[in-house]
C-alpha cells in the first residue's frame, strides 16, 4: 500500500493509577510528539494479559497508534500491571514476565500440556520472525525507533525499559 505512518511510538509505559497505558508518539502530520493515554477498564489480577493486549491492540480507537507497539510488548505492560495488582513489586512482576517468556533449552517439551506447547511454540516464532526480519524486508520498519529519555519520565509510571528489544 505504501502509506505512511502517520503515528510512529516512541515510548509505551504503564500508569498504575489510575490504570492505563501510556504511550508517547510522533505525529508525523502535524510534527509534533505527544502523548496519549488508554484508560485500562475491566482489568483486574484474574485477567488474561494476552487477551487484554489483543483488544487494547485491535480497539478502533486506539489501533492506529499502536501499529508500532507488538502485542507482546503491551502483554508485558498488563502482566506489570497484573502484578501490581497482585501486590508484587515491579522487580517481581519483571522477573515472573521474563521467566514466562523465556524457554527452558533442557525442558521436556513431551510433558507439556497443549496450551503451553502453543505458547512456547509462539515465543519461539516470535524470535525466528525478529531475527529473520532483516532490512531488505518490506515488513521491517527503519522508524519505530523506541527510546526512553529518562529524564521526562513520568513520575507515577513505569516505562517498558526493554521494548527496545521488542521492535
Amino acid at each position: 500500500a505504501g502509506a505512511v505512518m502517520t503515528f510512529i511510538a516512541q515510548k509505551c509505559g504503564i500508569c498504575f493509577q489510575p490504570p492505563s497505558i501510556i504511550l508517547i508518539y510522533r505525529d508525523n502530520s502535524q510534527d509534533k510528539t505527544r502523548q496519549r493515554i488508554m484508560p485500562v477498564r475491566n482489568f483486574s489480577k484474574f485477567s488474561d494479559c494476552s487477551r487484554a493486549a489483543e483488544q487494547l491492540k485491535n480497539n478502533p480507537r486506539h489501533k492506529a497508534y499502536l501499529e508500532g507497539v507488538s502485542q507482546r510488548q503491551l502483554q508485558k505492560l498488563y502482566s506489570l500491571l497484573r502484578g501490581h495488582l497482585e501486590g508484587q513489586s515491579l522487580a517481581e512482576s519483571l522477573e515472573k514476565f521474563r521467566q514466562e517468556e523465556t524457554i527452558d533449552p533442557d525442558e521436556d517439551m513431551n510433558k507439556l500440556d497443549d496450551k503451553e506447547l502453543a505458547k512456547r511454540k509462539s515465543i519461539m516464532d516470535e524470535l525466528f520472525e525478529r531475527n529473520r526480519k532483516k532490512k531488505d524486508d518490506p515488513d521491517f520498519v527503519y522508524n519505530v525507533e523506541v527510546e526512553f529519555p529518562l529524564d521526562e519520565q513520568l513520575e507515577s509510571c513505569t516505562w517498558d525499559i526493554e521494548s527496545d528489544e521488542e521492535v
